[in-house]
């Protein structure tokens, strides 16, 4: 071998060495960074999945649960954000509300991250941003972007196919991390369904009498702007559908029953296995579209893609986008309302369950003001009302 082959190869390894340390460097950053909450006054305590399935004790998805007691007998209602961390404006939704909410009646619990692991990493290939950021009156608020299925680091390796339990449904060999195929879960299977069990059995023994699970979704994706919801749930998926759409959104909110025949989902395995009523919540997320530019940033928070919108053009899409995109606020702003306004027909329908809540922004507030004005400063705080998801 020629010594200028041999300098060649000890650069190359050289060269090769040091990318792979920077990308492993970022990588466990990403893994390891922390996201402060401050949660409001009402908060009366915090738990964790552990508490429910302690497998997941020192885990990563040992995600906390935020409790809001108002101390007079009412209803329970549970909030989950970050089932698909990909889809930011559900848990941007869940901390709105942890970090503003007051209390008046019955009980809230609020997990921000449901599966946490799921926002260690981003999707492989799709060029996604680390973070993200909020801007506040007080500066700018970082959170990690993430994927739609728990990390490989915590679930591996993935089956040839995922067969569903308990209904034995042959699903794709992704959903097996994928949090939103995984309900109702078992105790004794790789992390995302135990995390699922770990929920239900909260559910279970909590009374749990209403969950709201948040999401986005593709613009592609005829499930969009939508209100998916367990038979249970119809009543109070149709008030609150009808409402929004008349009095406050510019897009419609429509509503959709959960299907029978595909399982794993929030919306129906929850319904089927406890009392709960169990309903989904989807907004439109451009950059989750598989006909879109640039994956950055700006992307993510503003929605504004000249692609999309073409593709809107010729009627490809079943959402309507223009040069306003859909912003973070607008996506976020749509959350909160729907959330809140299902807790309003719910407690007129179930006057003995009332769950009465307020001081959460809404979506003209949100729209008006940007998400940052209600998003707290960690620095300010006292430090035992400071965690982190």
């Amino acid at each position: 071998m020629s010594n200028k082959l041999k300098y060649v190869k000890i650069l190359t390894l050289l060269f090769t060495g040091i990318f792979a340390a920077i990308s492993g460097y970022d990588f466990h950053i990403h893994r390891h960074f922390k996201e402060p909450v401050v949660p409001s006054t009402a908060l009366t305590e915090v738990r964790h999945l552990s508490d429910y399935e302690p497998s997941l004790k020192g885990t990563v998805n040992d995600s906390n649960i935020y409790i809001f007691d108002s101390g007079v007998p009412g209803g329970t209602a549970l909030l989950l954000g970050g089932t698909h961390p990909e889809e930011p404006a559900a848990n941007l939704t869940a901390l709105l509300v942890a970090e503003n909410l007051k209390i008046e009646r019955g009980r809230l619990f609020v997990i921000i991250r449901a599966n946490r692991s799921a926002s260690t990493c981003t999707r492989m290939g799709e060029a996604y941003p680390a973070f993200y950021r909020i801007k506040t009156p007080w500066g700018t608020k970082v959170f990690r972007m993430g994927d739609r299925s728990s990390n490989p680091l915590d679930s591996w390796p993935d089956p040839e196919v995922y067969i569903h339990y308990p209904t034995r449904q042959m699903l794709a060999y992704m959903d097996f991390r994928n949090l939103n195929r995984c309900w109702p879960g078992r105790n004794n299977s790789a992390i995302t369904e135990r995390t699922t069990w770990a929920m239900m059995e909260l559910i279970r023994e909590e009374h749990i009498d209403i969950v709201v699970d948040l999401h986005e979704a593709e613009l592609e994706y005829p499930v969009i702007n939508t209100i998916v919801t367990h038979e249970k749930g119809e009543a109070v998926a149709a008030m609150t559908s009808m409402t929004l759409t008349a009095e406050l959104f510019d897009v419609p909110l429509s509503m959709e029953f959960s299907p029978k025949a595909l399982r794993g989902l929030s919306h129906r395995e929850i319904g089927d296995h406890s009392d709960a009523m169990s309903l989904l919540v989807e907004s439109a997320e451009p950059m989750l579209d598989r006909i879109r530019g640039i994956t950055d940033e700006y992307l993510l928070m503003t929605g504004k893609d000249e692609f999309v919108m073409k593709a809107g053009e010729h009627r490809l899409l079943y959402s309507p986008i223009d040069e306003r995109g859909w912003p973070i606020d607008v996506r976020v702003g749509r959350h909160s309302s729907t959330f809140q306004t299902m807790l309003q027909f719910f407690s007129s329908m179930y006057p003995d369950n009332q769950i009465i809540i307020s001081g959460i922004p809404g979506y003209k507030e949100i729209i008006a003001n940007s998400l940052g004005t209600y998003l707290h400063n960690p620095q300010e705080a006292k430090e035992d009302n400071v965690y982190y998801d």
